[in-house]
């Protein structure tokens, strides 16, 4: 069976356009949603992955109507893979793994995105060596400075409950049970 993913982002955009051509294209059922890409629980698509059989093709008009990221779209058409269902893509026709043409294109796309994501990583993993080189400090700010956390141990030392410490400083019980611990 041929099947349609129709999917806008907003509620004020219209799915009209999308299902049309998805007819058009023999479509014999369309799975349609107005809901942000960036969402991963999407109601029809978890429906339609969730109906698709070995030997079904998934068609879209365009490939962000599938996924929002590079990442997305290859898990989304790995898991299709898996389950023996074809894909293919109207508007980047090179993109259909119903045929040994398209499942090159995906390969070769699917490689550079990898390339692509260790890229990033390596950059990521540079940037943040230098960043602690120019002594930048990650993670979450201190709640309390060192004097408050010196007063705050010393309060504790005298036998002061945790809690009313944390209250005097408009912090949480346990960061000052934190303190202890360091």
């Amino acid at each position: 069976m041929i099947v349609g993913y129709a999917r806008v982002s907003t509620q004020e955009q219209s799915l009209d356009a999308q299902i049309e051509e998805l007819k058009s294209a023999g479509c014999e059922r369309v799975f349609a949603e107005k809901e942000s890409g960036a969402k991963s629980n999407r109601p029809a698509l978890g429906k339609m992955m969730a109906q698709l059989t070995h030997g079904d093709v998934v068609v879209v008009t365009r490939l962000d109507r599938l996924a929002r990221s590079t990442r997305d779209l290859f898990n989304t058409l790995g898991g299709l893979a898996e389950a023996g269902v074809g894909f293919r893509s109207l508007k980047e026709a090179s993109v259909d793994t119903t045929t040994s043409h398209g499942r090159l294109v995906l390969g070769v796309l699917t490689t550079i995105g990898e390339f692509e994501r260790d890229l990033i990583r390596s950059r990521m993993t540079d940037g943040r060596k230098r960043a602690v080189a120019n002594g930048v400090r990650f993670g979450r700010k201190k709640k309390l400075t060192h004097f408050q956390r010196q007063e705050a141990l010393a309060r504790l030392d005298a036998g002061e409950t945790q809690s009313v410490i944390a209250k005097t400083y408009g912090v949480d019980r346990a960061t000052i049970s934190r303190l202890q611990a360091t």
